[in-house]
């Protein structure tokens, strides 16, 4: 790839001056090398403007007989949709971006991509809306010309962010009414396909820790690897929830068991983790047993969060690490009035959530709906940190601390993004070649993205807003990333690997 272009300090072409922009050098994470802004050229009172001056025109040019306001309203409802339908395709095609502060290099398209099929020619030379181009590079139509991550990061030069015909049926046919329903049958059937694929599938990219959520950054001057990155956040976990020997814990979503059988091996809680997934329950129980856990301190059950014992006050410490996402917007209140019920009343709460930042850019939406699509279907209450913490305190919990954690998920991502690259051949032998593009594409842009801001993670503790609440006992362990450690820590991640080919890694 080409050098980024950065911007005169002169006045080319008589223009005023342009201001230069500075790119990171961190070893941590992949940094950007093209930090372009896009367009988010969206505006309520111009969409709502449109609707009524399209309104009033149709019925002035084409039913001058009928005047009423009755008609008027009428004509509002039918043409609604297909205004703010073309309102949408207009402003993110021809929108302006947020600045210009980084110039795009205009390469030629062939410096970046190749096309493979003829139905695609006529994106030859042209800016190739994103949802048109990962569609096609998935069947094969469209290949990278060298590494996926580098070639995306230039994505700006040859690609195009804008509404198409094939997103507004998804969202109107399929994103709507999941959201809308969001059953226990869609649940269970979504998460099964998704997280019962094979251990396999999530271990070349996982690695041993197995773990499916953001690690943290500790040392910005190095490159931690990603056992590093998920061994500190759960120790900040622990930390935050201010785990002691004999506490009860609750880890809802639990994956593969990873934060359970660190919490019972370094802090002596008793554990149980809750999933969907019947590969992950086995996993995670024989992840247990292998780190020499008892049944009495340590399980993984299979079972809708909704199927939780609703005893009160049963856990001193909740977990729920990037799994409220799947549970709607619907049923965002509910669930959280359930794990409030849970918690003891002198209980903490440790909620990582991720979600997209209030001031979107188009990017942002078109990438999360291909996440909903293809990745993390029926995940629809990924949404910014201001409507977590509204959903929280309606809940009667009082926020303690929250972290932000995009650019650490960043960091996380890339080494899933390296190990998913060097396991291309097993990936594609067992899985073949749609799969791998699925997610070399999903992992590549999702460093982007989240070291970007487009979407982001938030690490929120809280506890019950009671008056007996005892806030000034929760003071030491009222820390952020660099909480102090004050137990000495073993990995989850002690034996043997559980599937062939890796071998045993230490922290």
């Amino acid at each position: 790839m080409a050098d980024v272009q950065k911007p005169s300090s002169g006045q080319p072409n008589g223009d005023a001056p342009q201001k230069t922009f500075r790119v990171t050098n961190s070893p941590a994470i992949a940094n950007a090398p093209l930090p372009a802004e896009g367009s988010a050229s969206f505006n309520n009172y111009h969409l709502a403007g449109s609707v009524f001056a399209v309104t009033y025109l149709f019925q002035r040019i084409f039913l001058p007989f009928a005047k009423s306001w009755t008609t008027f309203f009428v004509l509002l409802v039918l043409l609604f949709l297909p205004v703010t339908v073309a309102y949408w395709t207009l402003s993110s095609k021809f929108g302006k971006r947020v600045n210009e502060k980084v110039p795009f290099p205009n390469r030629p398209q062939g410096d970046y991509i190749e096309i493979k099929s003829g139905d695609m020619d006529k994106w030859r030379g042209k800016k190739i809306p994103m949802q048109i181009f990962h569609d096609a590079y998935f069947e094969g139509k469209f290949e990278f010309k060298g590494d996926v991550l580098d070639v995306m990061e230039y994505r700006h030069d040859w690609a195009s962010f804008e509404f198409t015909p094939a997103l507004f049926k998804y969202v109107f046919v399929n994103l709507i009414p999941d959201v809308l329903l969001h059953s226990r049958t869609q649940d269970e059937e979504q998460v099964r396909d998704h997280y019962d694929r094979g251990n396999d599938f999530y271990s070349w990219f996982l690695g041993p820790r197995m773990i499916y959520t953001s690690g943290v950054i500790t040392d910005i001057t190095r490159q931690e690897t990603l056992e590093e990155l998920q061994d500190n956040k759960l120790t900040m976990v622990c930390e935050k929830l201010n785990l002691k020997k004999g506490d009860r814990m609750l880890d809802i979503g639990c994956g593969w068991g990873t934060l359970a059988t660190f919490a019972a091996k370094n802090y002596g809680a008793d554990v149980t983790g809750v999933t969907l997934a019947r590969e992950q329950t086995a996993f995670g129980n024989a992840r247990l047993r292998e780190n020499n856990i008892p049944e009495s301190q340590g399980r993984i059950n299979c079972m809708d969060y909704r199927d939780i014992p609703a005893n009160k006050g049963s856990f001193d410490a909740i977990s729920c690490l990037e799994m409220a996402e799947h549970v709607g917007i619907r049923h965002y209140p509910k669930f959280l009035r359930e794990v409030y019920e849970l918690l003891d009343d002198d209980g903490t709460l440790v909620f990582q959530v991720a979600g997209i930042r209030t001031n979107w850019q188009y990017e942002d939406l078109i990438w999360g709906l291909f996440m909903n699509k293809y990745v993390f279907p029926g995940a629809d209450a990924s949404l910014p940190l201001g409507w977590v913490i509204k959903q929280l305190e309606a809940a009667n919990f009082e926020i303690k601390s929250v972290d932000v954690l995009g650019v650490h998920y960043s960091a996380t991502l890339h080494r899933w993004y390296l190990n998913w690259v060097s396991n291309k051949d097993k990936v594609v032998e067992k899985y073949g070649i749609r799969w791998y593009r699925i997610w070399v594409y999903f992992l590549a842009y999702s460093v982007i993205i989240s070291r970007q801001g487009s979407a982001s993670v938030f690490q929120i503790t809280a506890h019950k807003n009671l008056n007996g609440y005892h806030r000034v006992e929760g003071i030491p362990s009222h820390s952020s990333i660099h909480a102090p450690i004050k137990t000495k820590i073993s990995p989850a991640v002690s034996h043997a690997s559980m599937w062939p080919g890796h071998k045993e890694l230490r922290a």
